[in-house]
């Protein structure tokens, strides 16, 4: 047996911070599709989103800095040991991790980064009562304003589980480049 270990988000647009946009419906669907070719070898393990266990949903745009301040590292070593039993008890022979490029959690080799200091943190809980319009509006004036920048690290996840299962093939998909992103995937599988 052989383990796809995925984020979430990647197959259900949904969890994203604001609510899904076209490319995380299309992201969705053509992974949708490659998983449904693999063979009896292959088992999938969506793990539960780091980001919506810590802060729910919808949630502001926020960097793996500001997470790392609200406590994400404990959450991300929960979700690492999840995936840890499901390694050791079902032990297979190959396991691809696909993460998400610029995730403050779930980046492979490419994180959001900004400045924690003067981040809005009460953005969290005004994204609670915004319409999917207003959500998307002010997800671009919070990464205009805090500066994001797209850093060569991994998320807090990622770090997490890079360095407990340094074995693992480490895939990053890219929802900008869905097409060079399942390239790669169908080659590692």
């Amino acid at each position: 047996m052989n383990l796809l270990v995925i984020a979430p988000c990647l197959l259900s647009p949904f969890y994203v911070y604001r609510g899904p946009k076209g490319k995380e419906y299309e992201t969705a669907k053509r992974l949708r599709e490659l998983i449904g070719k693999l063979g009896d070898e292959w088992q999938v393990l969506a793990y539960p989103c780091p980001e919506y266990e810590l802060i729910g949903w919808p949630r502001s745009p926020a960097s793996r800095e500001v997470y790392e301040r609200l406590g994400m590292r404990e959450r991300a070593k929960v979700i690492a040991d999840f995936i840890g039993r499901v390694l050791t008890e079902e032990k297979p022979e190959k396991v691809i991790f696909v993460g998400v490029k610029g995730s403050p959690t779930c980046g492979v080799f490419h994180t959001s980064s900004s400045d924690p200091e003067s981040y809005p943190y009460r953005a969290m809980q005004e994204f609670f009562y915004l319409s999917k319009g207003e959500r998307m509006e002010r997800s671009k004036e919070l990464v205009r304003e805090q500066n994001f920048e797209l850093k060569p690290l991994p998320g807090i996840l990622f770090e997490v589980l890079m360095a407990r299962f340094p074995e693992g093939i480490y895939l990053e998909f890219d929802k900008e480049d869905i097409e060079g992103s399942l390239k790669r995937l169908e080659e590692a599988l």
